[in-house]
Parts: structure tokens; sequence; C-alpha cells
């Protein structure tokens, strides 16, 4: 089900664009800095440290009304965190598809347009290792995406689920030659570790959180 509705928003980003001559294309791409937060399985906030990510991809601008847009997207976005526990640190970098759907307002100011914008966001994770490093040794792990961890799967793997939703905010600055920059943060609004069968007690809640800086061309 939630892949035929990501597919079903796929299928409206490229199609809306029809309908419409005035709308406007761009290709981005820029640095993530990204976190995961929330609690461990005994309810306890979680302390991970950031990591450096990247973005890449496409959006298209549709004319709404003066001054506003919807502004969907398709973005390869890298994510993740780092924990470190005495000598052993554990780095999470998971890879999503995202489609960001914006709404974007954009004034004149200078030569240019003032950008601010805001929407959902639909992920689908489609990669990602965990690197456990110690003293001696460094060990990458696959991540592997299910919704439910059953009682008998190996204990050795690390899962997530691969569906992610949650809000995108930014502000940014579009110059008259089509060259923009903005600054993007995200909220995800869902748990994306599954249910875990094998654990009794399980308090655990794991969310996708970070900013970003934008660099862009439309044409």
């Amino acid at each position: 089900m939630k892949t035929r509705l990501f597919s079903f928003f796929l299928i409206l980003m490229f199609s809306a664009p029809l309908a419409n001559a005035q709308t406007s294309f761009a290709v981005l791409g820029g640095v993530n800095v990204q976190n995961l937060n929330g609690k461990d399985i005994t309810g306890d906030k979680l302390e991970n440290d950031m990591i450096i990510g990247f973005h890449a991809g496409v959006n298209a601008q549709i004319p709404i009304v003066p001054q506003f847009y919807f502004q969907p997207g398709l973005l390869f976005s890298t994510k993740g965190a780092k924990n470190t526990n005495g000598a052993i640190t554990n780095k999470f970098n998971i890879s999503y598809v995202e489609l960001p759907l914006n709404l974007v307002y954009k004034a004149l100011l200078g030569n240019g347009y003032i950008m601010i914008g805001f929407g959902p966001y639909l992920g689908y994770g489609i990669g990602g290792k965990v690197t456990t490093e110690g003293d001696a040794a460094s060990i990458k792990t696959d991540i592997t995406f299910q919704n439910v961890v059953e009682a008998g799967d190996p204990l050795g793997e690390f899962y997530l689920k691969a569906f992610d939703a949650g809000g995108n905010v930014f502000v940014g600055y579009e110059m008259a030659n089509g060259v923009f920059f903005q600054l993007n943060t995200q909220l995800g609004m869902l748990k994306i570790n599954p249910e875990d069968k094998r654990i009794s007690s399980n308090d655990s809640s794991l969310k996708n959180t970070g900013f970003g800086l934008s660099l862009g061309y439309r044409f």
C-alpha cells in the first residue's frame, strides 16, 4: 500500500507540469546534516551525534496564484547518525528516495526573489549500512528494511522501516539568472524503527531529523 502511494505521487509530480505551460524546472544538490532522534528500548533519550550526508535531484515549480507555487520534487538523500560508546563507534548511513511536496512563496527582492517554502515529504529507504569501529576492527552491516522483525530473524542485522514521512521548511534566494540557494530543515514524523517481536518490552522510537544547504539552477 505504501509503495503504491509513493508511486501515485511520482506520477502526479511528472504529469502535473504538462497541464501548465508556465511550469519551470530545477536541478539541485547540497549537504545534509542529519541525526536519528528518539528513545532507546528502555525509553531513555538517544544521545546520537549528527553526520554529514548529501542530497541531489530535481523539482518542478507550478504557479498557483501570484507569488505562490506548488513545488514537487524528487531527491536522492543520505541520512543517519553516529553513536559512540566507549571505544566503539557505530555510524548509520541510510539512503532514501524522497518526494518533497512544498508550497512556495516568492517575493521580488533586488534583482531576484526571496523564497519561503513548506510542506510534507515522503521517503523510501533503498539501502544503507551500519559501520561499527573499534580499536582493532571495522565491521560493515547492511541495513534490512522491514516493518516487523520476527522472533526468528537474525540478531546481527539492523532493521528499519523503509517508509518515512515528515515536514519540510526552507528559506532561500533565487537570482535573476536562475541560480538559487536555500537553507532546508526537515522533521521526520514517523517512527522508522520496526516492531520487534524478539523484545518483550520495547519503548524505542527512531525518527529522522536534520537540516541542509542546497544550491540549484532553475530553467
